[in-house]
C-alpha cells in the first residue's frame, strides 16, 4: 500500500516516437527500455515499468506499452489491468493513427480516467494538438502541455496525475479473489521461477497457494514483491512480482493465471460478449481477440442486438465481466471491444486448432529462453519477415522453432511466426473472394509494406497452394480457399 493511498496502476498510451518512454523517464528516473534491441532501434517492443511518485507522496505502478502499430497486441496485454491513462501526443505530430488506436482500446477496457500530455512542446507550438486532444476526450480529463527535455510542465503533468488518481476507484475494496495475468516469466538464481503482473483483483500473500492456469498444477507462494520490494502482500491494482516454489520455468509462460482456487476464472473456448463495434464485423467473420495477457483467433457469430459469442482457437482464461479488444485480422485494426457476459459458454477446442507435429518433433525439449525471445521477435516482425542475415547468431535456434511449429520459412532466408502468416492469408482470401483475383500491388498496399515482402508472401501461398497464379502475375484462390471457412 502506499500510506494511506489504494494502489492504482497508471499506463501510457500514443503513437511511436511520441516520447513516451522519454516521458516515463523524466517522470521516475527509470528508462523502461531494457532491451539492447530497444536501444539499438530506439523504440520500445515489450512492457516497460516503473514506479511513480506524486507530488503528495502517493506512489503508483507505471506500465510503458510499445507505440507501433505491429506491436498493439503488447500494448493491449498492458493496457488490460491499467486503471487510468497517460496519454501522449507529440506536438509537432499532433493526433496520429495509433493515439487513435490507442484510444479505442482504451474505451473497449474502459479505463475511461487519465491524463493527455502533449509532449515535445520545446520543439513545435503544442496549441493545435492541444485542442485536436480536447476534442476527443470529455472535460474532466486533463491536458497538459511539457517536455520531457527541458523538464517544462512536469510538475503540472504530475499534479495533474495525481489528480486523475483521486478520482479514480481503486480495487482493494473489491472482495473477489485474487486473479493475476502473467505477462513476463523469468529465474532469479537462488530463488527461481517469477512471474510478474498487474494484481486484477483480491490479494496475493507470501505462503498462499494458487492454481497456475491453463494447466490444472497449483504453486505456492515463496514471496512477494511490488516496486522491487519484498512485502508480506499485494493488493489489487500494484504490479507484482510472484516467486513460484517448485515450479520449474518452462512450466509457465506469459498469457497464463494465477489465481486463487476460488477465483471463478474459467479456460474457455466460447464467450458471450456484449460488443461495442466501431466498424462492420460480418456474422462468422474470423477476428483477433485479445482478453488479458493472450490473443487468439475467433469466429464472431452474432446473437443479436449487441450480443456475440466468440468461438475461439486457443483457450482464454475469463471471467464473467472482464473487458476484450476485439481487431481486424488484415489489414489489422481496432474493431471495438465490450463485457464478457458468460465466459464459460461451453465449446471445446476446434478440431484444427492443434497444429499437425511431425512424430520426430514430439519428443524434442522445451524451448529454451533464447528461442522463445526469438519466436517473440519474429511474432512482432508480423508481416516482413527478418532473414537469416538480419537474425545473426539466432538464426541457429530456428530449427527449434520450425520443429515447434513456431516458425515457417518464406522464401529462400526469411522466417515468419505462423500467425502473421495466417493474418496475411486472412487478407488474401477476402480480397480475392470479393474480386476475383488478387495482385502483388493490391497485397503490398492492404499490408502496407514493401514489393519485396508482398512477393515473397504471394510466393509462400502459392506454395501452399492457397493461391494460384495467372499469367497476368495475379492470384486466384484454390480449391477449399475459394469457401468460407
Amino acid at each position: 500500500m502506499n500510506g494511506a493511498h489504494s494502489p492504482l496502476t497508471v499506463g501510457t498510451a500514443g503513437h511511436i516516437d511520441h516520447g513516451k518512454t522519454a516521458l516515463v523517464r523524466a517522470l521516475t528516473g527509470v528508462d523502461t527500455d531494457r532491451l539492447a534491441e530497444e536501444k539499438a532501434r530506439g523504440i520500445t517492443i515489450v512492457l516497460g515499468f516503473a514506479p511513480l511518485a506524486l507530488p503528495g507522496g502517493r506512489v503508483l505502478s507505471l506500465v510503458d506499452v510499445p507505440g507501433h502499430e505491429r506491436l498493439l497486441r503488447v500494448m493491449v496485454s498492458g493496457a488490460t489491468g491499467i486503471d487510468l491513462f497517460l496519454l501522449v501526443i507529440a506536438a509537432d505530430d499532433g493526433v496520429m493513427p495509433q493515439t487513435r488506436e490507442h484510444i479505442r482500446v482504451l474505451e473497449a477496457l474502459d479505463v475511461r480516467r487519465g491524463v493527455v500530455a502533449v509532449t515535445k512542446s520545446d520543439l513545435a507550438e503544442p496549441r493545435p494538438a492541444l485542442a485536436a486532444a480536447a476534442e476527443l476526450f470529455p472535460d474532466d480529463v486533463e491536458l497538459v502541455a511539457c517536455s520531457a527535455r527541458t523538464g517544462a510542465g512536469l510538475t503540472e503533468l504530475a499534479a495533474a496525475l495525481e489528480r486523475a488518481a483521486a478520482r479514480t476507484p481503486s480495487r482493494p475494496a473489491d472482495p473477489r479473489p485474487a486473479v493475476l495475468h502473467v505477462d513476463r516469466v523469468f529465474t532469479i538464481r537462488g530463488a527461481g521461477t517469477v512471474v510478474t503482473g498487474t494484481l486484477w483483483s483480491g490479494v496475493i500473500r507470501r505462503g498462499d497457494r494458487l492454481r497456475l492456469l491453463p494447466g490444472t498444477s497449483s504453486a505456492r507462494v515463496r514471496g512477494v514483491q511490488v516496486h522491487d520490494r519484498a512485502v508480506d502482500q499485494a493488493a489489487a491494482g500494484q504490479r507484482v512480482a510472484v516467486n513460484l516454489a517448485g515450479v520449474e520455468r518452462r512450466a509457465v509462460a506469459r498469457g497464463d493465471v494465477l489465481a486463487a482456487p476460488e477465483a471463478p476464472v474459467h479456460v474457455t473456448y466460447r464467450l458471450e460478449v456484449e460488443l461495442v463495434l466501431h466498424e462492420r464485423v460480418s456474422d462468422r467473420e474470423r477476428v483477433q481477440l485479445h482478453h488479458g495477457t493472450r490473443a487468439t483467433p475467433a469466429r464472431a457469430v452474432h446473437l443479436g442486438a449487441e450480443l456475440w459469442q466468440l468461438r475461439t482457437e486457443r483457450p482464454l482464461i475469463a471471467a464473467d465481466g472482464d473487458h476484450v479488444v476485439v481487431r481486424r485480422i488484415g489489414p489489422p485494426n481496432t474493431l471495438g471491444g465490450g463485457v464478457i457476459v458468460k465466459a464459460a459458454a461451453g465449446g471445446k477446442p476446434p478440431e484444427e486448432e492443434p497444429r499437425p507435429v511431425p512424430a520426430a518433433t514430439v519428443a524434442l525439449p522445451p524451448l529454451d529462453a533464447a528461442a522463445l525471445a526469438l519466436e517473440h521477435r519474429l511474432r512482432a516482425a508480423g508481416h516482413e519477415p527478418p532473414s537469416e542475415a538480419e537474425l545473426g547468431e539466432e538464426a541457429d535456434l530456428l530449427p527449434a522453432l520450425h520443429a515447434a511449429g513456431r516458425a515457417v520459412r518464406i522464401g529462400r532466408s526469411m522466417h515468419a511466426h505462423p500467425d502473421a502468416i495466417a493474418g496475411v492469408r486472412e487478407v488474401v482470401e477476402r480480397v480475392a473472394r470479393a474480386e476475383g483475383t488478387i495482385t502483388l500491388a493490391r497485397l503490398r498496399d492492404e499490408l502496407g509494406t514493401s514489393r519485396k515482402y508482398a512477393q515473397a508472401l504471394l510466393e509462400h501461398l502459392d506454395g501452399a497452394r492457397v493461391t494460384r497464379r495467372l499469367a497476368d502475375d495475379s492470384r486466384v484462390l484454390r480449391g477449399s480457399a475459394r469457401r468460407d471457412r
